[in-house]
Order: C-alpha cells, then structure tokens, then sequence
C-alpha cells in the first residue's frame, strides 16, 4: 500500500499518454491480424507464387506481433500473473518466429534479386530476339528479290537482255527513280553510258574512267554512296527545288572467256569492271538501307556471273559457227576431190576406151603386116611401129595402173597359175623386139621353181615386162639373162628395206627374180631416183628408147603389195647393171597341184598355128577396130563374119558359127544373156569372148557374171589372137584374161 502510495502521485502526470499508448497498441493489434487475412486471400488466389510456405511463416510473425499488442493491453491495469505469462509466452514466441523469419530472408532475398536480373535479361533477350526476326524477314524478303532477280536476269544467256532485265528488276523491286549502266569502251579509257531504266539521257554519253568517284567503287567490293552530283549520277534533270535522291554505286565485274585457264590459254591482267548507278526517287526522305544495299551488290554478283556464262555461250557459239564453217569447207573440199576423182576416173576410162581402140587397129594391121613378104627397109618400119606402138600401149596401161594406186582402189587379183608359163610368155613377147636390136635373152629358171603358184598372174608378168623391157630398151649390144629362183629366208635376212619383213612359212614362198643386162649402166647416186615416178635418169643419147618414167615407180608399187622388195644394182655408166626383185607367191593346193587347172600357156600357143573354117562373128562398133580384129581372123584362116549392132548379130549367129567376139560397150552383157536364152544347150551355143578396153575388174566380173567364156583386153596382136583361139578350142574357155 505504501507503494502504491508512492507512486500514485507520478500516474495523473502521464495517465493521458498511457490511454494513447493504449488506443494505439488496439489499432496495432487490430492491423496485424488483418494482414494474415489479406495474404490468406493472396495465397489462396495465387497459383504460380513459388514461396508460399514464406508466407505463411511471415503470417504467423504478424499474427504473433498483434497477439502480443493485444495482451499488452492488460497491462496498463492490474493484472494477474495468468496475465503475465501469457504476454511473457506470447513475446518468446514473437521473438522465435521473428528470429527465424529474418533468417530466412536472408536466404530468400538474394533468390529474388536473380529472379528479377533474369528477368531483365529476357526482356533484353527478347527486344533482341525481336531485331533479329525483323533482320530475318529482311533478309527473306531480300533473298526472294534476289531469287525473282537471279530467275529473270538467267532466264536469257543474251547479254542485252540479261543486263536490261536487271535495271527494269532492280527498278521495281527497289522502287528506283532511275538505274543505269555504264560500260568500259574498248579503249578501256572512258565508260560509256549502255543502259539506262526510263532512257532519260542519250546512251553513247561518256566519262573518263579515271574519276575519283570511279576509282572509289571500283576498289571496293560493297555498294557505295555517292554525291548524286557526281558525273555517272546525272542521270535525270531536276527542275526547280527538288532535291535528288539518294545514290549509290557498285562494281560489276566483266568476266572474259580468257579468264578461265583452258589449256593454255592466257589469263588478263588486268581485270574489267562496269558501273551500275542507282538513285532512289527525287525529294523524299527515303534513305537507303543495309539490306538494300545486300541486295545490290547481291544482284551485282549475279549480273556478274550471268555474263560470264553469256560469255562462255558467245565464245562457244562463236567456236561451233567456226567448226561449222570449216567442216563446211572440209565437206565442199571432199566433194570437190571427190568430183575431180570422179572426173579423173571418166576421163581416164574415155581416154582407155579412145586411145585403146586405134591402138588396136595399129597393132593388130602392122603384125599382119609383118606377116607378108617386105623388104628389109619395110619390116624395119613395120617393126618400128610396133614397138612404138607397145610402148604406148605400155604407157597407157602405166597411166591407170598408177592412178588406181595412187587412190587405193587397186587390189591383186590372185589366183593360181602357171608360173613357168608366165616366164616363157614374157620371153616370146620381149624376144623379137631384141633380136631387132640384135641381143641375146636367156632365160634360166631354177629347177626347184615350182611350176604353179597363187597370186596375182596378171602383175606379175607386168613387173616381169617392165624390168626386162627396160633391159632391152638401154642395151645396144650384147645378152640380157634372165634368172629365177627360190630365195631362202635366211638369205633375205640381209635385206634391210624398212617395209621388208620376210616370214618363213610352209603355205608360201618368195620368188626371186634377177635381170642381168650389158647396157648404158647408171651412175650409183641415180639409182634412188629410179623408182620415183616420171624420173629419167638415162643420160641424152639413151633417151631415144622412149619412156616416160612410170615403169619403175609402178613396178615398185606393185611389189609392196606383194609383200616384195625391189632394187637396181650398177657400177657405173658403160657397165651395165642388174635389176632384182622379190615377191612373195603361194603354194596351190594339193589337189592344184596332182590335177593342173589348165594346161601351159606356151603349149596351147603351139598347138594350131591357123584355123581354116572356123567360123566366128565379130561384133564392134567401131569400124576401124572391127576391120582390125577381122583381119587378125582371116590370117589365121578364120571365116570371120561382123556386125555392128546386137541386134544384127542375134540375126545372123546360128549353130555354126564357134565363137563370138564382141565389144561390152556396144550393148554386150545383154547380147551374152540373150545367146544363152537363145541357145539353151551348151554345146550348141558358140564360145563367147569380150573385148575390153580397160584394166578394171569391174567390167572382168560383169563378163564372167553373165556367162561369157573368156575376155580378151585390148589391143591385139597376131600372136594374141593365134594363142586365143588355141586356148578356146582347147579347154573352151580361156583361163585367165588375155
């Protein structure tokens, strides 16, 4: 009591103030727990907060402070020690939430400062995010203006239309006001003004290349801005107050077929560029942007490469137009050398009909002539004649045998034959053209030579009477020997001609043949020119032997088909000299050879010297020549009968008559057919024989093709025309052409 007695005295002084501390711990009390309230609401309305357990620890803090407050109340007044308690449990409560509260703060504020830096970040993320969609739908809607452009400028390989389509391209897409094209010259001094969008300024207008601004863009890869005052930017003419447009520049590089290293050829040095100009529409605030500017030097390179390969086209249609013309040239070259062949061929086979048939009658008349009883000046003359007569004939036959090889259409014609009558046959031929000149030819032929051979009959004797004629023809006194024999294989291994290659085999042999003679001789380093066609390498006072320089040349020729070898061999002038020459022939097979084919020729020549009464038709049109051949006939004791048509001679041919000689020219494959069908046995139709006038094989098969029995080449002699008719009547057919 005393002490309330002491301290009552001090209370009146505050007792106001502890009424407000006492509203005031009220309206506390009242404000935290309808804090608890509020983030009940929160929480329950909340579905994403992640702290929610924070919350309602935070709640039970609050909730603790107003309990607190509010039992404080209770003691402004006497109060029980129930009272005292419960504020003492209240405040450690208070106290450990508080405590526990800050701790975890501590750990979640930093959680929620890095929430909100990323949150910064993906709003920076994001705005960057959002310039580089917009940067990628630039650069797609670029990428579908280079397309457009790349489709359109190569649609064409033509370089107008490649470089006016990009202007006109360019100029839409981009929303130009104008673009143009400037061109180096061929100086490669100035840019001339080649294409411009609207044609505004003249084209051909020109500047010097040297420019500053020039020199700029050329140096620079990327699309540059320029001053639309500078010279390649006059593009358009500004009236009144307008203000031009933005310009830009760039390069376009002229790639050049000689750019690229094909083989060898060379790179330029220095390197082409052309100027594309771009100005954006006058007195606008429009300005250039990056991707516009992508797209330029985008389209630049395409231009670029558009060229080249317009270039390439240009160069390789320029390469096929030149291919072209020449194969042109080649084709109208052939046609004419085929036209010249051809021409040569007709003139050559009008020529062997034309000189043969006159040849003929020249022959034939002078050995009937030689025939009759002269005196010594007149078979003199008569023999003259006929030796320059065979030596035309000889000349003739040089002719075309020499241009059939040099065309290559002559080929061998082998057979078997008699090869010892070959030799007697050109002996008997050369033998009375020698003894005029008063030489001895000897003949002396190997006893192992085989007697029949395979080859070519027919050129054979040609070489034999080239190289033994030439022996006769430059020796005025004194023998020609002629030898023949096998040659052994190894022998011919000394031979070193380089298209020599003897072979040893059991299905052939090489026949050598040597003609010795003792005449003018010839100087050693003429022997190579003796083979080389229209060659005489005789001395002056020879030369009246005649010849033209064929023989040997042909002779040659017809020895390399022969798989041969030919060759001269003299010690000088006065020493006469020797003539050799090897040609490979075949052995006949063994049925050849137990059964001859035909009986030799020199045996069939003696067997009848005259055939009185035999019958025979002589069919010609020539006149002159069917006189000759009919002479030829009745020496030799023959009732000769002559037509001149086909027609007269079906006429008058009848079971009597033995043969017919008839000329092919004047209708007479088709004479031989029709006396087949005419004489439908064999024994009772007569022999039919052909008269040709050319060395072809052609017209020797169409004869055999249609049934005649022998063909007989012009001109004729007495002797030919004795050894013809023996052969005929002998074996009824001739074995092989005459």
């Amino acid at each position: 009591m005393e002490s309330c007695n002491c301290i009552e005295p001090q209370w009146p002084a505050d007792e106001l103030l502890m009424k407000y501390q006492y509203i005031s711990d009220f309206f506390i009390a009242l404000a935290y727990f309808s804090i608890p309230l509020e983030i009940i609401y929160f929480v329950k309305k909340s579905a994403v907060f992640p702290y929610r357990w924070v919350l309602v620890q935070f709640g039970a803090f609050i909730v603790l402070c107003g309990a607190t407050h509010l039992i404080n109340l209770w003691t402004f007044t006497m109060h029980s020690r129930t009272v005292a308690d419960v504020m003492t449990t209240a405040k450690v409560l208070t106290a450990v939430v508080s405590c526990a509260t800050a701790l975890m703060l501590v750990h979640i504020i930093p959680d929620l400062l890095s929430v909100k830096t990323r949150e910064l970040f993906l709003k920076n993320k994001a705005a960057e995010l959002d310039r580089e969609m917009g940067l990628i739908r630039t650069q797609e809607e670029t990428g579908r203006h280079v397309r457009m452009l790349t489709h359109e400028i190569r649609s064409t390989l033509d370089r107008r239309t490649i470089l006016k389509t990009t202007l006109v391209e360019l100029g839409r897409t981009l929303a130009l006001e104008e673009c143009a094209l400037w061109m180096p010259t061929r100086t490669g001094l100035e840019l001339e003004l080649s294409y411009t969008l609207h044609q505004q300024n003249p084209v051909g207008y020109t500047v010097p290349i040297h420019l500053p601004v020039i020199n700029q863009v050329f140096t620079s890869n990327h699309a540059i801005k320029i001053s639309p005052n500078s010279p390649v930017a006059r593009l358009r003419s500004l009236a009144g107050k307008y203000m031009p447009g933005e310009v830009v520049a760039v390069r376009v590089p002229l790639l050049h077929i000689s750019n690229f290293q094909i083989n060898d050829w060379p790179e330029l040095s220095v390197k082409r560029y052309a100027l594309m100009v771009l100005m954006l529409p006058s007195d606008s605030a429009r300005q250039w942007h990056v991707h516009e500017l992508e797209l330029v030097e985008v389209v630049a390179d395409q231009v670029a490469v558009a060229l080249s390969h317009a270039a390439i086209l240009e160069e390789s249609m320029r390469a096929r137009n030149l291919l072209i013309e020449q194969n042109v040239a080649l084709d109208l070259a052939r046609r004419e050398a085929e036209t010249a062949i051809r021409a040569r061929n007709d003139f050559l086979a009008v020529m062997n009909h034309e000189t043969r048939t006159p040849m003929h009658a020249i022959i034939a008349l002078s050995s009937l002539l030689q025939e009759t009883e002269l005196t010594a000046e007149q078979r003199l003359m008569v023999e003259t004649i006929l030796k320059s007569s065979n030596l035309l004939a000889t000349l003739i036959n040089d002719v075309l045998d020499l241009s059939r090889l040099e065309d290559g259409s002559l080929q061998l014609d082998i057979g078997t034959f008699n090869l010892h009558s070959v030799f007697r046959e050109v002996h008997n031929l050369i033998k009375p053209v020698a003894s005029v000149k008063k030489l001895m030819v000897m003949l002396n032929l190997a006893p192992d030579l085989p007697v029949y051979a395979v080859g070519d009959e027919e050129r054979l004797m040609q070489i034999l009477l080239n190289v033994v004629g030439n022996a006769v023809k430059f020796s005025k006194e004194g023998s020609i020997s002629v030898a023949a024999f096998v040659a052994k294989v190894e022998s011919l291994r000394d031979f070193r001609a380089p298209d020599f290659f003897p072979m040893p085999s059991d299905c052939h042999f090489y026949l050598r043949v040597q003609v010795k003679d003792s005449g003018s001789g010839i100087s050693p380093q003429d022997i190579p020119k003796l083979f080389t066609k229209f060659t005489q390498t005789q001395p002056l006072a020879t030369r009246n032997s005649g010849g033209s320089g064929l023989g040997l040349a042909i002779c040659k020729r017809f020895v390399n088909l022969m798989e041969g070898h030919i060759w001269i061999e003299s010690e000088g002038l006065g020493k006469g000299c020797t003539a050799s020459f090897i040609v490979k022939l075949g052995f006949p097979e063994r049925s050849n050879e137990s059964k001859p084919p035909f009986a030799p020729k020199g045996q069939a020549n003696h067997a009848q010297t005259n055939f009185p009464g035999l019958k025979v038709i002589v069919m010609d049109e020539n006149g002159v020549s069917r006189t000759a051949t009919k002479g030829l006939l009745v020496h030799l004791g023959c009732d000769a009968t002559t037509v001149s048509s086909s027609d007269e001679c079906l006429r008058v041919v009848s079971q009597e008559h033995r043969v017919v000689f008839m000329d092919v020219n004047t209708n007479g494959y088709e004479l031989a057919v029709r006396l087949h069908e005419k004489f439908a046995k064999r024994h009772e139709r007569p022999l039919i024989v052909a008269l040709i006038s050319t060395t072809d094989k052609a017209p020797k098969k169409n004869c055999m093709r249609v049934g005649m029995d022998g063909v007989i080449l012009k001109p004729l002699s007495v002797d030919k025309m004795r050894s013809v008719l023996s052969e005929l009547l002998e074996h009824r057919v001739l074995l092989g052409p005459m």
